[in-house]
């Protein structure tokens, strides 16, 4: 329900309705009962039987509207509920201000109106492309996809204005499982990669399957043959080993509102810009505060800084949205009301999601995991990539990734691993690991072990692929002879790596067990208390797993490659 439907909403301003609560030190929402007005569902505190029912104090610095003002948000006039629209997905170049808006989205959750953003919303099935949900106890994957759909005032200037959208921005964003760390990565629309079979709902709500194409570019994963962001969604799967849990999309209307909303931008140019050719973009070199249209030119120009490709322009993307994050988490914004509301509207008008997260109140969980992040502990990065080959020299227009690099850093990403953290840890890590190996490598090869009949063990499946205890457990059971194992399922949580614990009495058969499975000492992890006659040892297959009696995948690294960009939200870097 829109402001519009519940009565003189053209006469009240909700940025006016806060007011302070002696009582309590905070700003509450007080609106008059009247037959003509409902009062709005929102998430703020409650206030005691006592406290006044009408406003007393206007919240400082909100002005007062005036007779005939538009609602907040902008215009009059109902909306239509996009909620369940299968294709209907507004347009994005840029994910920034959803993505800012994301992490500082647990303070504002008290200020929501919960049913006008609800109506805000755009919300598409993906038919089951990624998980529908997410745990505490687990990490985050969020595919935050922009598209070069120009829809919108204005908006026809930027690129092809006919085009059916790509995924021309997209970017990976990984929380750690700990919800002390992010790192957003971002993958280059002309990357050379597959895409596939892809099952995506029509509107008369029946299932269509878009054959797969091998060797495209990645940004027809969506909008090409009628492909929507769970396509885009399945080609990342494939193409980083990651595990996607959600989508995000937000139209080119998102930078503008959102850098407005929030008071301006601001970037550092470290020469004049004037590109005439695409964005228009004309700046001065030096600081600058931007908003609405030349913010929008920032983030759209390829001809201004470094040699005009899209890997350059990845990079002023990554500074502009380091920027807005700051400046959303900044003092001024997190005090003001009337900004929360504004950027609220903002973003939720441009925003599009998958069902698993399709209302405001699934968005303010999500939003509470993420806004103890510090803006320190975001790492921006690019999956490295390098010219395709295949192409003539002079004539490069695509690239194909650069296994060497990008296989440590997803290996990384995939192990929960901080890109933050690595210069201050790497060393440290790289130390304990090689004594704590040597040490177990010790103890496994002193000692007896025990016969395959005296080995007991519940296998788990904790990140393998489907079906990896099962297969286990048959193969240990009819190849090896270890009778007293059994199939345990799928694990209380996924874990980085596969892990075989036991008890310290149970040395014998660890390493009984270890040598039939082929565990390195890592794999290891000895308790501190002995366990009685039949409790078994618990081995919990990881995304090493590959088949019982196979070498496990190298262990992740704690060392990423020099080459490998990175840069951190909290800092300010000048564009070139």
């Amino acid at each position: 329900m829109d402001a519009q439907s519940r009565g003189r909403a053209d006469e009240i301003d909700p940025a006016d309705q806060w007011v302070l609560n002696p009582r309590t030190g905070n700003y509450e929402l007080r609106l008059a009962d009247s037959a003509a007005q409902a009062r709005p569902k929102v998430s703020a505190p409650r206030r005691s039987p006592s406290a006044p029912s009408t406003p007393t104090k206007p919240a400082p610095g909100v002005p007062r509207p005036r007779r005939g003002d538009p609602p907040p948000g902008g215009r009059r006039g109902g909306r239509s509920r996009k909620l369940g629209g299968g294709g209907r997905k507004k347009a994005l170049a840029i994910t920034g201000g959803v993505l800012a808006f994301l992490l500082v989205g647990g303070a504002v959750a008290g200020y929501l109106y919960y049913d006008h953003l609800n109506g805000n919303l755009s919300v598409t099935d993906v038919a089951g492309a990624g998980t529908g949900g997410f745990k505490k106890d687990q990490a985050i994957n969020i595919l935050v996809i922009g598209t070069d759909k120009r829809t919108g005032a204005g908006n026809e200037n930027y690129g092809d204005k006919d085009s059916v959208g790509h995924a021309d921005t997209t970017i990976l964003f990984h929380v750690s499982k700990d919800r002390t760390n992010a790192t957003a990565l971002s993958i280059p629309r002309d990357l050379i990669t597959d895409i596939p079979a892809c099952p995506t709902k029509q509107p008369d709500g029946s299932t269509k399957t878009i054959a797969p194409t091998k060797g495209t570019r990645f940004n027809t994963s969506l909008g090409q043959e009628g492909r929507d962001a769970g396509c885009t969604m399945r080609t990342v799967k494939e193409l980083t080993g990651i595990e996607v849990d959600h989508f995000m999309m937000a139209d080119f209307n998102a930078v503008k509102t959102l850098s407005t909303a929030v008071g301006g931008v601001p970037v550092c140019l470290d020469k004049a810009v004037n590109d005439e050719e695409g964005s228009h973009l004309k700046l001065d070199a030096g600081e600058h505060r931007l908003e609405g249209e030349q913010a929008l030119a920032f983030v759209r120009t390829r001809h201004g800084f470094g040699n005009n490709s899209d890997l350059d322009r990845i990079r002023i993307q990554q500074q502009f949205l380091g920027s807005m994050m700051r400046e959303m988490k900044s003092k001024e914004t997190l005090t003001s009301p009337k900004k929360f509301l504004s950027l609220a509207e903002a973003a939720t008008k441009s925003l599009g999601v998958d069902s698993g997260i399709g209302s405001i109140g699934k968005l303010t969980d999500l939003a509470g995991e993420l806004k103890g992040i510090d803006t320190k502990n975001i790492t921006f990065t690019t999956l490295p990539v390098k010219d395709n080959p295949a192409e003539p020299e002079g004539k490069k227009a695509t690239v194909v990734v650069e296994k060497s690099l990008a296989d440590p850093l997803l290996q990384m990403i995939r192990g929960d691993v901080s890109l933050t953290e690595v210069e201050k840890k790497e060393q440290a890590a790289k130390e304990a690991a090689d004594a704590d190996a040597k040490a177990k490598q010790d103890a496994l090869l002193q000692g007896n072990r025990a016969a395959a009949a005296d080995v007991r063990v519940s296998v788990y499946n904790g990140g393998g692929p489907k079906g990896s205890a099962s297969t286990t457990l048959n193969w240990l059971q009819n190849s090896k002879g270890v009778s007293k194992s059994s199939n345990d399922g799928n694990a209380p949580s996924k874990v980085g790596a596969t892990q075989l614990e036991y008890a310290p009495n149970q040395a014998d058969q660890a390493r009984a067990l270890a040598d039939m499975m082929g565990l390195p000492a890592t794999a290891l992890k000895v308790g501190t208390a002995d366990a009685s006659a039949k409790t078994p040892m618990k081995l919990t297959l990881g995304p090493d797993f590959a088949k019982p009696g196979a070498p496990l995948a190298a262990p992740v690294p704690q060392q990423l490659p020099e080459d490998v960009q990175r840069a951190q939200a909290d800092k300010a870097i000048c564009a070139k």
